[in-house]
């Protein structure tokens, strides 16, 4: 099969010879094979994996998206993925994403706070100055 994973902005990855690939929707996993009738899944968010020949699977982390096979072409389009060479190594790799997001997050908050604050202020000085 020939395995094409799009994210919003760029190819993530284009992989010739999968032999395997493994994915999540919201009814449970499925696996592909290159003689599967083609398909069309909604994917949720978990791990998928793929395999090339006979070497160890290759794995990512995904947010939702959409799975399409048709023939041997088989297009994975998801909002956000992250590589692992090892399931370990996927699990510390998301673990310091979702850090990053919750720090972001965090500031985001604080600068809406802030804002919020200005925003008032000002009104409460409109109200006081008629």
């Amino acid at each position: 099969m020939h395995l094409k994973m799009l994210l919003p902005s760029a190819v993530l990855a284009e992989v010739q010879d999968v032999s395997r690939i493994v994915a999540e929707s919201h009814q449970g996993s499925f696996g592909l094979l290159p003689h599967r009738r083609d398909c069309v899944a909604a994917l949720a968010p978990g791990i998928l994996s793929y395999t090339v020949g006979i070497a160890a699977p290759c794995y990512l982390a995904i947010d939702a998206g959409v799975l399409t096979k048709i023939g041997p072409e088989v297009l994975i389009s998801v909002r956000r993925a992250i590589r692992g060479a090892s399931l370990a190594a996927l699990h510390d790799a998301v673990m310091q994403q979702y850090r990053a997001v919750d720090l972001q997050d965090r500031e985001l908050r604080a600068a809406i706070g802030r804002m919020d604050g200005a925003f008032i202020a000002r009104i409460a000085g409109l109200e006081h100055g008629r």
